[in-house]
């Protein structure tokens, strides 16, 4: 396993993580068993970075992620989130210094851990000042419950100002080949702080691997369904950037989501991508990606297929993206 070290001064980890979110929620129906057996394999094959949240499946994945590892604590550095409020039918935040601390007890006691590794603000709470959330995070630490601060989705301006009251390890987002907002001034904020950059969705939401052909193929209830790049004439777009994505992996010897997650991978040895999979197939596809080199010229035409801005439909629905912090 290649490894790669999170933040200025923190541990090292697997150069590809497991995002869990789609074990318990959004993708289809959930197969407890099998994302168990995911999680375990990962962990056998070298991966030591497991990325989850309270908000998943309502606390159930979290609940998940605790089983899967089990003994093998020490074997794994756990991410988890706050900030999503459950229990509502509205996406709402809590930055709150009491909900910060409330919510840190809640996953610790689902998680069945003493200790949470990585403790992110899972989205900025537009009523709440940064510094009085990354405040109470830090205490959290003084407390012993959380080792590392992390942010999700924020701009470089929050990242800063989030820094300044204490270091941050970690900002995760979303990046790929159809998502390359973070460039360059997330990235160019992060390698300025010594924070690592964790791409969530590296996959596109599964769309970069070519298995998506149409809206039929996605289960009735799956969240994509509602997602506006795969729906109407944006899907069509899109899927024509895949198969260009296609093309090329066939031309280098291997799949669209190992073309695909070398490219983020390729991106500098501070960025550590979290591709989530239920399946222990998918998750030793994702790994071989590691193998794969991009050359000069192989980043070059990928600039050209996929430049930025090249998806079509902006990458949530209007409710989700105005919880994008990009000021």
């Amino acid at each position: 396993m290649k490894h790669r070290q999170l933040g200025a001064n923190g541990p090292s980890l697997s150069a590809l993580g497991l995002g869990a979110m789609g074990m318990s929620q959004s993708y289809g129906e959930r197969d407890d068993v099998e994302s168990v057996a995911t999680i375990q394999r990962a962990l056998d094959l070298g991966v030591n970075f497991i990325d989850t949240a309270d908000v998943y499946g309502q606390g159930d994945n979290e609940k998940l992620v605790g089983e899967a590892i089990g003994k093998r604590r020490g074997e794994v550095i756990i991410a988890t989130k706050f900030g999503f409020v459950l229990g509502v039918d509205k996406l709402m935040i809590n930055g709150r210094p009491e909900y910060a601390r409330q919510a840190c007890d809640a996953s610790l006691k689902r998680l069945g851990v003493d200790v949470i590794d990585l403790y992110y603000i899972h989205r900025v709470d537009p009523e709440v000042a940064i510094e009085e959330t990354i405040g109470a995070m830090a205490d959290l630490i003084t407390a012993g419950k959380v080792l590392m601060l992390g942010l999700s989705e924020v701009s470089p301006k929050t990242l800063r100002r989030a820094h300044a009251v204490h270091p941050i390890a970690a900002l995760q987002s979303e990046y790929s080949l159809w998502t390359r907002d973070p460039e360059p001034e997330v990235l160019a904020a992060c390698r300025e702080m010594g924070v690592t950059f964790v791409p969530f969705s590296p996959l596109g939401r599964g769309f970069l691997t070519g298995s998506i052909k149409d809206d039929e193929t996605l289960p009735v209830k799956d969240a994509r369904r509602g997602n506006p790049r795969f729906q109407g004439e944006n899907l069509v777009r899109n899927l024509a950037l895949v198969s260009r994505i296609e093309e090329m992996s066939k031309e280098k010897g291997c799949t669209a989501a190992q073309l695909a997650l070398a490219w983020v991978l390729s991106r500098g040895d501070d960025i550590i991508p979290i591709p989530g999979t239920k399946r222990r197939k998918y998750l030793e596809e994702n790994l071989a990606s590691l193998e794969i080199e991009m050359t000069a010229e192989d980043l070059a035409r990928i600039d050209e297929i996929a430049p930025p801005n090249v998806a079509a439909g902006p990458r949530y629905a209007d409710d989700a993206m105005k919880l994008v912090d990009r000021e």
